[in-house]
């Protein structure tokens, strides 16, 4: 992954949307990132992905209390397995991806 201070990425604001349609790019001040700046086509696929919805999910529960959150959780965290099983992913494919790196 690219990697730009935050000051380059001000005065080279074209160059740092340019790298992003080819990979992510991380912006860093003092030494620590910051931000990623991603393309389009990655950020749409970014929130296709199994993380994001439990974000999500999580911030439509947030103001639940009790029982209430719990069957709310429950509800779309089935649904998601559902999905997730419709669409061939196993338990031992999310382990081996997760394992991958």
């Amino acid at each position: 992954m690219l990697t730009m201070t935050s000051l380059d990425a001000q005065n080279q604001f074209g160059t740092l949307i340019d790298a992003s349609q080819r990979q992510p790019v991380t912006v860093t001040r003092r030494g620590r990132p910051v931000a990623v700046v991603l393309s389009y086509q990655d950020y749409q696929a970014t929130m296709q992905t199994i993380p994001f919805h439990v974000a999500a999910l999580i911030s439509e529960n947030y103001p639940l209390r009790g029982q209430d959150a719990a069957d709310s959780m429950r509800l779309h965290l089935s649904t998601m397995s559902d999905t997730a099983a419709q669409e061939g992913l196993t338990e031992d494919t999310v382990l081996r991806m997760l394992n991958e790196d």
